[in-house]
């Protein structure tokens, strides 16, 4: 009876948000359960049915908590090795393997990759990344994880671009950025990866459009259509032709905008916006649903245990 009256709930809350004259485009949102900590500067990704919310700043840089879109519930798992924020999760081969970040309030840059393994609720680790980097973006194609961009040592950008086979468990480089920035998102799709966003040199005063793609086979980068709306700290998930790009930051305030890249027809349009604008969060797709995670709803150092679900 609980999940029935959990799964209710949620449905109720559809009609109360998904309101006319809450902004153009379209798409509907939900809410769903809260996250059971505060947090932002996040990441995660979905293995297993599980969607699982990583690290970050707020209540615990280690934490670790899975959600089961199914009966609206979450469970804390594993803590990470070390508290971290600002790093990168992909999901491979049943697997979670997080790459690079902060570490707790130091801000060092982190070449760490650990991997978990849901069964065993267990972390261990792996490889490390060539270039120690924060604030970075990674996908999937084909099986490897490709790590893009971010901030290094030097406390300024890179324009490093790795990528890791989880079965050799090895790193290799492939070609540079064309810009390096920060805080930006990547998807794939067509076994080509979009970078989209971002800002330069960490600061969300010198917000981004760009929008470039990688394509494996050649190894090169193409410019595409810019972003409609600069910006940084954002999220990106990835259903069918299309990359979602959610938040953001800016000295005026944080982003609700929602813009959408069709790669079938190369262009973007304007979804509902966000119920809850913020930064430093987490999106992740699922069953033709997006589920948007935590962030800080004003600029820097704020945190929210927010969840709300996207319906395209």
């Amino acid at each position: 009876m609980k999940n029935l009256r959990s799964i209710g709930a949620i449905t109720l809350l559809v009609a109360a948000l998904a309101t006319p004259g809450q902004g153009q485009g379209t798409g509907t949102w939900m809410r769903a359960a809260p996250l059971m900590s505060s947090r932002t500067e996040v990441t995660g990704a979905e293995v297993g049915g599980r969607l699982y919310v990583i690290g970050g700043f707020g209540q615990g840089g280690d934490q670790v908590e899975a959600y089961d879109p199914r009966t609206d519930r979450w469970e804390r798992r594993a803590p990470l090795p070390v508290p971290l924020h600002h790093a990168a999760a992909v999901a491979v081969g049943g697997r979670l393997y997080v790459v690079g970040g902060y570490s707790g309030g130091q801000w060092a840059v982190l070449d760490t990759v650990f991997e978990y393994d849901p069964g065993a609720d267990r972390w261990r680790t792996r490889a490390p990344l060539p270039t120690a980097r924060g604030a970075l973006a990674a996908a999937v194609i084909d099986g490897r994880v490709y790590a893009a961009g971010g901030v290094g040592s030097a406390r300024r950008n890179t324009d490093a671009f790795e990528v890791y086979d989880p079965g050799a468990d090895r790193w290799e480089s492939r070609a540079p950025m064309p810009v390096p920035r920060d805080h930006h998102a990547a998807g794939a799709v067509g076994g080509k990866l979009h970078v989209v966003g971002g800002r330069l040199d960490g600061s969300y005063a010198r917000n981004l459009d760009a929008h470039h793609v990688y394509d494996p086979a050649t190894n090169s980068w193409t410019a595409r259509p810019p972003l409609p709306t600069p910006r940084s700290g954002v999220a990106a998930a990835v259903l069918g032709s299309r990359v979602f790009v959610f938040g953001g930051e800016a000295p005026t305030g944080t982003f609700g905008q929602v813009e959408v890249y069709d790669v079938s027809v190369s262009r973007w349009s304007a979804l509902t916006p966000m119920p809850t604008p913020r930064h430093g969060l987490v999106a992740i797709p699922f069953e033709g649903r997006i589920h948007v995670l935590s962030g800080g709803p004003q600029p820097g150092g704020s945190y929210s245990a927010a969840h709300e679900v996207l319906s395209p």
